[in-house]
């Protein structure tokens, strides 16, 4: 299908040393951004960067639970680079000594966690919550960068507090401590996914730094939406989280757009299937734990690949109610056979 000619072109921009191919990335997402999704990500085409889940700073500062959080969030530094692993505290020395932990085990980029509103983690200081103080906010991120030989990144929110602003300043301070680049989603933390996006924002952002690269968050669902992001703000890369779940070819689709203004089609049914039966079988690749849990915890992504036919739920309630990778092959191989 042929749409208007895209206004912005797909160009690659480098987070310190390190070259994206491609503006577009997956964002880091808890339950969801494990090394089997960012895998088939990477297997779909065109995602220029992939993180890791978030890890606490606090539990891999402690020896007796660090071992347990590297292998609940496993990563290949090899096969998944360029790649970033996500950090979340609000003490800047232990999260520096969580950054070079994370460093030494091998990762490329290392991101702090300045975006989560979820009240488990913001309760605790941590979080969007950094945000409603920039000096401790900057504390943090300085302690990062002089910790580790590698580029520093960080994920914010508009702010805290609703409509207050302060993205802005604290991408001027983080710039100014080595920083090389921010996601910015463009809503205050108590919005959660819900609400207005403000695009607007992130335009700020990118006009607010010198030379550190902008990363755009929020409501990113299909090549149109990046399009307008990248034109509208001048930011130099999207991140797409929720868009991509179930949807994991969303960054061939963008890229593809960006290229030639042509919106390529959605995969069909069966094409479709195999995606989730690809996922599945990452999952089981990955596993450091049996397959009883580990099929517990896919349920959530296998059921979004929008496998029913029209007006039913039938599939779906099959898929969230697995328990083996068996009961998985006998939903989605019939599909996969019909060829539809």
């Amino acid at each position: 299908m042929l749409a208007s000619t895209p206004t912005t072109a797909l160009k690659p921009f480098s987070i310190g040393d390190i070259e994206i191919s491609t503006p577009i990335t997956l964002a880091p997402m808890a339950g969801h951004s494990n090394r089997a999704f960012r895998k088939l990500v990477r297997e779909m085409g065109d995602c220029g960067l992939v993180c890791t889940e978030v890890l606490s700073s606090t539990t891999l500062n402690n020896k007796g639970t660090r071992q347990q959080s590297l292998e609940k969030f496993p990563w290949d530094a090899i096969e998944e680079y360029p790649m970033a692993v996500q950090l979340f505290g609000s003490n800047p020395a232990v999260v520096a000594e969580a950054a070079k932990i994370v460093v030494d085990n091998g990762a490329t980029i290392v991101d702090i966690n300045m975006g989560c509103w979820v009240p488990k983690i913001a309760k605790k200081g941590a979080g969007a919550a950094l945000l409603q103080d920039v000096c401790t906010a900057r504390a943090v991120v300085e302690a990062v960068v002089q910790a580790v030989p590698v580029p520093v990144t960080v994920k914010v929110r508009s702010g805290f507090e609703d409509g207050v602003v302060t993205a802005i300043p604290f991408a001027k301070a983080a710039e100014e401590c080595g920083v090389k680049a921010i996601a910015v989603h463009a809503r205050f933390a108590g919005q959660g996914h819900q609400g207005d996006v403000d695009w607007d924002i992130i335009r700020d952002v990118k006009a607010a730094v010198v030379n550190m690269p902008v990363i755009g968050n929020g409501d990113v669902c299909e090549p149109a939406d990046a399009t307008r992001m990248l034109a509208q703000t001048g930011c130099d890369g999207v991140m797409i989280g929720r868009g991509a779940l179930g949807r994991p070819w969303i960054f061939r689709q963008i890229a593809h757009y960006l290229r030639t203004g042509e919106i390529l089609p959605e995969p069909t049914r069966s094409e479709r299937a195999a995606i989730a039966l690809r996922y599945a079988e990452l999952n089981l690749d990955y596993a450091s734990i049996p397959e009883y849990p580990t099929v517990l915890q896919m349920r959530k992504q296998i059921s979004k690949y929008a496998l029913d036919e029209a007006g039913s739920v039938v599939i779906r309630n099959r898929l969230v109610r697995v328990e083996s990778m068996a009961d998985i092959e006998a939903i989605l191989c019939p599909i996969i056979a019909a060829g539809m």
